[in-house]
């Protein structure tokens, strides 16, 4: 039992500080995106607005810390097979998880994963904005992948 609170613990740990990490990157590139009335996604919450900004980072954090939670409970029944595997096959695997899983693939239409091309309004679909949104995505995956296949499973 002790071994699954200690991987959800780094799990956790290193989920959010890539998170973070690759998020503040991707800002420096991308406020258009997240900022002002012409910003691109519009239905997210606008970080120029100080009472949409303040509700952020009040559950920023929080909200991150359950992510990394529920995303490392659902590899408990393969915590046995990473042990198993060298570190390059690990960071594939959890990179590839990362940026396939948790976004590619996500049910949850975005600009820039399938459900999205499918579902949203050209308008979301802009060029520009979806390679931003891969970059963070990119970052924070190969980040992740990177420090999470450094942990002794």
């Amino acid at each position: 039992m002790m071994r699954y609170v200690i991987f959800s613990f780094w799990f956790i740990l290193i989920h959010t500080a890539a998170y973070v990490f690759a998020g503040a990157l991707a800002l420096k590139i991308s406020k258009n995106l997240y900022e002002e009335q012409e910003r691109v996604i519009d239905y997210v919450r606008d970080m120029s607005d100080d009472i949409e900004k303040k509700h952020v980072e009040k559950w920023f954090l929080p909200a991150q810390l359950v992510r990394g939670l529920l995303l490392s409970i659902v590899l408990y029944p393969i915590l046995n097979l990473l042990g198993e595997t060298s570190w390059l096959l690990r960071f594939l695997f959890f990179s590839s998880l990362m940026f396939i899983y948790t976004d590619v693939a996500s049910a949850v239409p975005f600009p820039h994963n399938i459900e999205g091309f499918v579902y949203m309004k050209p308008k979301y679909l802009k060029r520009n904005a979806v390679g931003k949104l891969y970059f963070e995505i990119i970052i924070y995956s190969i980040v992740f992948g990177f420090l999470i296949s450094w942990f002794s499973f």
